[in-house]
């Protein structure tokens, strides 16, 4: 017969009431000092999340119309397509001012104070546009400004939104090793009771010990795996008591935590697709026009075969920058990335460049980061041999060495100072969006070092009138399609 351990406690008024009031209330007290501060952090990420998925691209298609001249401050709250930067603004900073006051943990703050502070910055730019615009500046002068100022903060909040959720998550951890502590000094209390009153009377003793703590050392067994990081675990109790209703909050806490674990490893990747997509930015349209330019030019200049091949080049570059939006591909198609990037350069470059491709066919099956040798080569296009005044030579190899793959990108253009190149090295090693210099490569290097470890990633040497190398180091790991399609299916389960 199952009894709740009220009914237990009323068995053992007459020994045992007083303790057990005292344990019952250091219970209640510890769940609900829990689930208060549980349900401020959770309030608090719900608020950042919001500004998280909105807020850049709601502000940065607001500007662009105003710059463009599709709206005015005036008229912009007219459109309900439109929101009115000011009042973005106000209440972004309103709500994440609220969150300084309501926000313990010292790390959440420090960020909060960061962004509100990039929030500051943010309404003085805008204030520039808005003046620029009064002004009847260029329309020239307004776009940069948009790019170099609007863009860069209003990515810089962002990116403030999500540490200042990452340490928000990091509190939620601690929150739950108190807990642990708390039903670990629970159980000690627990025990020790149950010695007292077992010299008191052994055969209620014995029903307290199956009826209580069985399923407690069951939760004690359950929360420290999770606290280890299992948020598989959950806890079957047997019992109609309280327990069993501490057990049922457990499971749905440890679901929320899974949930919310998952849903901040989904975030990981769509950053890491961010990264992507800001380094996709990178290629200039210029590139574009000038390529359409150049088959303009062939075909008008009866050279119809050159057009169609440059054309089914250029096709077979963009369909490989797009790759059905992967972020590894294999290094064979890498290499016709690049193949079709240098054969649209030769023709405009033909008097000045060559290149020369030697990767080892057996390297083609094994995954590499897209877009990880297309800005090496264009660098070396730009920075050594276009300016060489004379012809150059672009080679591209890629070998095999003890579990590593090694490319390298050279050229003999006009290489560079040991100056420069001593501050190119620190560019490249910075996060991207610090990097004054080299934004490409430090792109390419950041995101190797965040998918296969520190001690993958770029070097760069150059010797003045010589030319420059850069060597990339990538694990040797076979491409298989299904890691990026599992991926893809948990992105959608989770927008669901």
């Amino acid at each position: 017969m199952k009894y709740s351990i009220k009914n237990k406690l009323i068995m053992l008024s007459a020994v045992a009431a007083i303790p057990f009031l005292i344990l019952v209330l250091y219970l209640i007290y510890a769940l609900h000092n829990y689930s208060a501060a549980y349900d401020t952090i959770v309030s608090n990420m719900t608020v950042a999340n919001a500004y998280n998925l909105n807020f850049k691209e709601e502000m940065d298609e607001s500007l662009y119309k105003l710059v463009v001249g599709a709206a005015t401050f005036e008229t912009i709250k007219d459109d309900d397509s439109l929101e009115d930067p000011y009042v973005l603004i106000n209440g972004l900073r309103g709500d994440f001012e609220r969150l300084v006051h309501i926000t313990t943990d010292g790390e959440s703050r420090t960020w909060l104070q960061i962004l509100l502070r990039n929030i500051d910055t943010l309404e003085d730019r805008v204030g520039d546009i808005k003046a620029n615009l009064g002004a009847k500046n260029s329309y020239d002068t307004n776009i940069q400004m948009l790019d170099n100022n609007i863009y860069i903060m209003t990515e810089l909040i962002q990116d403030n939104i999500q540490y200042y959720i990452y340490y928000q998550t990091q509190s939620m951890e601690y929150l739950t090793q108190q807990l642990n502590d708390r039903v670990h000094k629970f159980t000690v209390f627990c025990a020790i009771l149950l010695g007292f009153i077992l010299l008191i009377v052994v055969v209620l003793t014995v029903m307290i010990v199956t009826g209580i703590t069985k399923p407690i050392q069951e939760l004690s067994q359950a929360t420290k795996k999770i606290s280890q990081g299992d948020f598989s675990v959950r806890v079957q109790v047997d019992t109609d008591d309280e327990v069993a209703v501490l057990a049922d909050g457990v499971n749905i806490m440890t679901e929320s935590i899974e949930r919310f674990v998952r849903k901040i490893k989904a975030d990981e990747r769509k950053m890491r697709r961010a990264d992507l997509r800001l380094l996709q930015e990178q290629i200039n349209p210029h590139f574009l026009y000038n390529t359409l330019d150049t088959i303009v030019w062939l075909i008008e200049g009866n050279d119809p075969d050159k057009a169609v091949n440059m054309v089914m080049s250029l096709s077979e570059f963009f369909r490989l920058v797009l790759s059905k939006g992967r972020e590894y591909i294999t290094i064979q198609e890498e290499e016709m990335h690049i193949k079709s990037y240098l054969e649209i350069q030769q023709v405009r470059y033909r008097d000045i460049m060559k290149y020369e491709i030697h990767i080892d066919p057996q390297l083609y099956q094994y995954k590499i980061l897209k877009l990880t040798l297309q800005p090496l080569v264009e660098n070396s296009l730009y920075h050594g041999i276009k300016y060489k005044r004379a012809k150059g030579n672009i080679i591209v190899t890629g070998v095999q060495s003890q579990g590593r793959i090694h490319f390298k990108v050279e050229d003999d253009g006009i290489g560079m100072e040991a100056a420069e190149l001593d501050n190119l090295r620190k560019e490249i090693v910075k996060p991207c969006k610090d990097t004054g210099k080299g934004f490409g490569l430090a792109n390419v290097n950041e995101r190797i070092r965040m998918n296969f470890g520190a001690e993958y990633g770029m070097t760069i040497d150059s010797t003045p009138g010589k030319g420059t190398c850069v060597e990339i180091v990538i694990p040797a790991v076979p491409y298989e399609e299904r890691t990026e399609t599992i991926e893809d299916q948990e992105d959608m389960m989770l927008s669901l």
